[in-house]
């Protein structure tokens, strides 16, 4: 087992909702939000790590507003160094990363996603999660997005709808 380091504050996770979170009804065929499972996911990669978990919504990051991305900024600043914001979905993840991006310093922040929910059982989900909690370790300040085992800064980065990927926009660093 690891030691604790008592210097290391808890990263904190913020909740939103999107893929990770849906739910699916076996009798409409439709996809819904009941609760989030950060905590069985921490669980089932056996993380060691001191975190604070905080549902902030649990909506498709489709529905997201602006309202909902201020509201996100509002919770991020805090006694807490480094912040892990998880679990956007991922079709407006780059719009919340460039709000963040603009409106948070001092921290070190990572959205993250998954493109098949959790209960699917074959979702990128749990990788995805366990990458951003390595990546909020060691980067500096700043906010990214990491998916898919990769990391990209906020004013660098969009979703290849076509590919169902996330790329580095030409021409950024």
């Amino acid at each position: 087992m690891l030691a604790e380091d008592p210097t290391m504050e808890p990263i904190r996770i913020l909740v939103t909702g999107g893929t990770f979170d849906k739910e699916y009804n076996e009798l409409n065929g439709e996809l819904f939000f009941q609760s989030t499972h950060t905590g069985d996911m921490l669980r089932l990669g056996r993380c060691l790590l001191d975190v604070e978990i905080e549902t902030l919504m649990m909506i498709d990051s489709l529905q997201m507003t602006d309202a909902d991305r201020g509201h996100i900024l509002e919770r991020c600043p805090g006694r807490l160094r480094k912040t892990h914001r998880d679990y956007h979905g991922t079709d407006t993840m780059a719009e919340t990363a460039a709000v963040l991006g603009a409106g948070l310093k001092g921290k070190t922040t990572v959205l993250t996603g998954a493109m098949v929910p959790y209960t699917f059982g074959s979702s990128d989900g749990l990788f995805n999660l366990g990458t951003a909690l390595a990546f909020v370790q060691t980067l500096g300040e700043g906010v990214y997005v990491a998916m898919n085992g990769r990391c990209f800064p906020w004013h660098g980065v969009r979703k290849d709808k076509k590919k169902g990927i996330f790329e580095r926009v030409p021409g950024s660093r």
